[in-house]
């Protein structure tokens, strides 16, 4: 069968690390091969730089905050996602290069031409093959994430920004979403886990399919 990189996009809330892991086990069940992983915290490396960039109370550069998922890219695709493609795995990835465009681009505010080309000489060029994209109003984002923080879950420094922030990211997933339609598709997120999980198998299995 053939490989597949299929990553998984979206405002947090949205559901889509859940969804990736119900997509991984009925794949299995399907006799997939199938490796999961996440940016940042792919790889060990990448493990400590999600320790600076998300879980650290430290203040963070915008300009490091970039660089720095730009350098766990760079040891993600090349030591985990590169080799597991060319094994002949389907490749589950909880973000990817989009995200950088939507959440450092969009709502940083760093130039399209600067994120572009961090990005390229991340990734080395290598894009999904399918992008799930689980979009949800930021209000119901919100009112997630504080039943999060009533069940003991701590905030990261993104889900501690401010509802104009996750504005801008959403509303660029969707133009990510419209400029390549070919490779994007967008989910509406807002049903329950098992209305979700329905749009992504109704997507995903014959995506598959016809690869193979």
């Amino acid at each position: 069968m053939a490989p597949a990189f299929i990553t998984f996009e979206g405002i947090d809330g949205c559901g889509k690390s859940t969804q990736m892991r119900m997509l991984a086990s009925e794949l299995r069940l399907r006799g997939r091969e199938v490796v999961v992983t996440r940016e940042p915290g792919g790889t060990p490396l990448g493990t400590r730089v999600r320790q600076l960039v998300l879980d650290s109370e430290e203040q963070v550069d915008p300009l490091a905050e970039l660089l720095l998922y730009a350098a766990d890219r760079a040891q993600h695709v090349r030591t985990l996602v590169r080799p597991a493609l060319d094994s002949g795995h389907v490749v589950l990835s909880d973000r990817y290069a989009d995200a950088t465009v939507a959440y450092q681009g969009a709502g940083r505010g760093f130039p399209d031409e600067t994120v572009s080309a961090v990005v390229g000489l991340a990734t080395g060029g290598l894009m999904p093959d399918l992008t799930l994209i689980f979009d949800l109003p930021v209000e119901e984002s919100q009112r997630r994430a504080a039943q999060r923080s009533d069940r003991g879950h701590k905030k990261d420094r993104l889900d501690a920004e401010d509802a104009a922030f996750h504005t801008r990211v959403r509303d660029a997933y969707l133009r990510i979403a419209a400029s390549d339609p070919q490779r994007v598709r967008v989910i509406d997120a807002s049903g329950s886990v098992q209305e979700t999980q329905s749009q992504v198998n109704r997507l995903v299995m014959p995506f598959l399919e016809s690869r193979q």
